[in-house]
């Protein structure tokens, strides 16, 4: 399987200028692969590899593109086809459109090493040192070990728009060194979560626990404050620029918290559990078509899931994606669909009589779906009988709070 870890790199000020220097001259070889797709015969390119061919005559011709990295010079029209690729996927799926643009130096500002040029070294504190081709030593924050067992494929070294610099690693792991899942036939189904992305919390499970959202209202409350005072400085001055620095801060301040929430909520997860449901969402026309778009956008639920999805393989987990139409309507102890409410917040089954919270009842037809998608169909001591309203003293509610500063629920 494949991932990647993240570190904050501190590259000196020299560094700094060259690796500048670098991502413009990549930025350049992007943009002539865009132009060489448009207008040259398509028997010399039309993918990643024949495209490769040609950099030797680009180098007698344009000799700035000696000065760069060989394979990273290929990774970037590779990148370029990438992007292509996935333009065509759109356009598949019926997505408007248009083509791939070229870029400017504020668009492009990563560069990718693949395969070799690059060598991390003096892991052994909480600081390391990679080192570039043709570019040099940085020093980066090592807080997390790469795994013995996991190799370094690529390395992305990219400037934000807050001025920092990060690198990220590809790794690759082997199947074989992953942990082995339990039996799908053995399956406890005590031990089995499904999992409601809600909307008065974060998430709702199955077993009766619930996760607050995270209160980022100071957050947004400075991001205001800051945004408007960047709507009083004149474009392009010095002034303009700090300040939209500032500003870019306090975005990455917020997107970093919700991961940091996000990856700390999905390790305890695949943990805990040994299978775990979870909801296959359409997020874009859920932000779209609702005046509740920046909270679901806080929630970045698809980001959420594809954490959920790789630490399962990580962890020994099985993952299932369900399908999420009417999880909220159907009964999860009879089946019968009862159309509610965006507020009503408790399900009571007319045929039934089943009652339970709202999120409860749908975090139990995910569940259910998540079960029937294994082939075990639904268990014979079926948690429906031991679902607990929101009003007991056996149910658990977590804040938010706990899970970003402890990084644990304490259930």
């Amino acid at each position: 399987m494949q991932y990647s870890h993240r570190y904050p790199a501190y590259p000196t000020q020299e560094v700094a200028g060259d690796l500048e220097r670098h991502i413009d001259i990549h930025r350049q070889a992007y943009n002539y692969t865009r132009y060489e797709y448009q207008n040259v015969d398509a028997d010399t390119i039309g993918s990643a590899y024949k495209h490769h061919s040609r950099l030797p005559d680009w180098k007698d011709d344009f000799p700035v593109f000696t000065e760069v990295n060989a394979k990273a010079l290929q990774r970037t029209v590779t990148r370029f086809y990438q992007n292509l690729s996935g333009l065509k996927s759109l356009k598949e799926k019926r997505h408007k459109v248009g083509e791939l643009k070229w870029k400017s130096p504020k668009e492009y500002q990563s560069i990718t090493y693949s395969q070799h040029g690059f060598k991390l070294k003096n892991t052994s504190g909480r600081r390391a040192t990679l080192w570039l081709s043709k570019i040099g030593e940085i020093k980066i924050r090592y807080h997390r070990e790469i795994p013995d067992e996991s190799d370094i494929k690529e390395v992305t070294i990219k400037k934000e728009t807050t001025g920092d610099w990060f690198v990220s690693f590809g790794l690759e792991r082997e199947e074989a060194s992953l942990p082995e899942k339990p039996d799908v036939d053995l399956l406890d189904a005590n031990n089995c979560v499904g999992i409601d992305l809600g909307i008065q919390n974060y998430i709702h499970t199955s077993d009766g626990k619930t996760v607050d959202w995270l209160d980022l209202s100071d957050e947004y409350e400075r991001l205001s404050h800051e945004q408007r005072n960047l709507s009083r400085k004149e474009d392009g001055s010095n002034n303009y620029e700090r300040q939209r620095r500032t500003v870019a801060k306090v975005k990455r301040h917020i997107q970093q918290k919700i991961k940091d929430f996000q990856h700390k909520l999905s390790t305890w997860l695949v943990r805990e559990y040994d299978a775990v449901f979870v909801e296959d969402l359409d997020v874009k026309p859920m932000l779209e078509g609702s005046h509740n778009a920046r909270n679901k956008q806080d929630a970045a639920w698809r980001q959420f899931i594809t954490l959920l999805e790789y630490k399962a393989e990580l962890y020994g987990t099985h993952f299932v994606q369900v399908d999420a139409r009417g999880s909220t309507k159907e009964c999860a102890k009879c089946g019968t669909e009862t159309a509610k409410h965006i507020w009503v917040r408790e399900h009571a089954c007319p045929a039934c009589g089943f009652e339970c919270d709202r999120d409860a009842n749908a975090a139990l037809n995910v569940l259910q779906r998540g079960f029937d998608e294994l082939g075990l169909g639904w268990p014979e001591s079926t948690p429906v009988e031991t679902a607990l309203p929101t009003d007991t003293d056996d149910f658990q509610e977590v804040s938010a709070k706990r899970v970003v500063e402890t990084g644990s629920l304490g259930v």
